[in-house]
């Protein structure tokens, strides 16, 4: 088709791949410790990183992986501190993050104002070869860690006290989740822009949860449902020149909504 021919679309295309790779994987952790949140928390914040870049005229990924790291330090800090009531840590953050972003924002020019926009939107154009080599190297972390740690993180998902009990470094492991989870972010946000990155990591294990029960079988049906909607909201964002981020979103939250009526049918039957 003509939209392979161009090199933006081919980067884009291997970006969607290798999120829909890993996008499961972290958003069934998320899930299942309560933490959808911080994804939307961390995404906010990662605006901080983006104007801070634009306004030190380096490079926005840069500071964003550096604000997004020190970010998910403070919620795993936070959330100890808060014991119990771990949204609290979620509202700070998330207050802290927007408005330290609009300051900087209302000191960046007008002529990166716009750049600044293409992070808060996502543009398929934004990525670059390079993005692309740090997402990879994100997934296969990613999905190598999973492959190791699964039955530890399986009961650090479910249990924390057992898991401490068992020896395992709770903290630390945790941690490391969110460490990832911010990283994730401030890779992914050029095609999703910032307001809709937590929903593309979230829908997919979100929608095979409704499928399927066991923790492998929504990580391996999450991962085909990334594909379909990654790729289904690439070719319409292409065709009606809609905002990529936005119509990913949309095709997937109509994938919730098929598999909704699905179940609902399946279960009178």
């Amino acid at each position: 088709m003509e939209m392979f021919f161009y090199g933006f679309m081919q980067r884009a295309f291997q970006a969607s791949t290798l999120i829909a790779i890993m996008a499961p994987v972290l958003g069934l952790l998320l899930i299942l410790r309560r933490q959808s949140l911080m994804a939307d928390t961390l995404s906010h914040v990662s605006l901080a990183g983006v104007a801070l870049g634009m306004l030190l005229n380096v490079s926005p990924t840069i500071t964003t992986l550096f604000i997004v790291i020190l970010a998910a330090i403070g919620i795993e800090y936070l959330r100890v501190i808060f014991k119990g009531y771990s949204e609290i840590s979620i509202a700070i953050l998330m207050a802290t993050g927007m408005a330290v972003a609009l300051v900087l924002m209302s000191l960046v020019s007008g002529k990166q104002t716009a750049s600044v926009e293409q992070y808060l939107f996502g543009s398929i154009i934004t990525i670059s070869q390079d993005q692309i080599m740090i997402l990879l190297v994100l997934t296969l972390i990613v999905v190598l860690l999973y492959l190791i740690f699964r039955k530890p993180l399986y009961v650090l998902t479910f249990d924390e006290d057992t898991a401490h009990t068992a020896g395992l470094p709770v903290r630390w492991m945790s941690l490391l989740v969110s460490v990832i989870t911010g990283v994730a972010i401030s890779v992914v946000m050029p095609i999703t822009g910032s307001l809709l990155v937590s929903s593309i990591l979230i829908l997919p294990a979100a929608i095979s949860m409704r499928l399927v029960h066991s923790f492998n079988g929504v990580i391996l049906l999450g991962i085909g449902i990334g594909l379909v909607g990654m790729y289904g909201g690439l070719f319409a964002s292409y065709q009606y020149g809609t905002p990529p981020g936005a119509t990913i979103t949309l095709v997937f939250v109509s994938i919730f909504v098929l598999t909704s009526i699905y179940k609902v049918v399946k279960e009178k039957s």
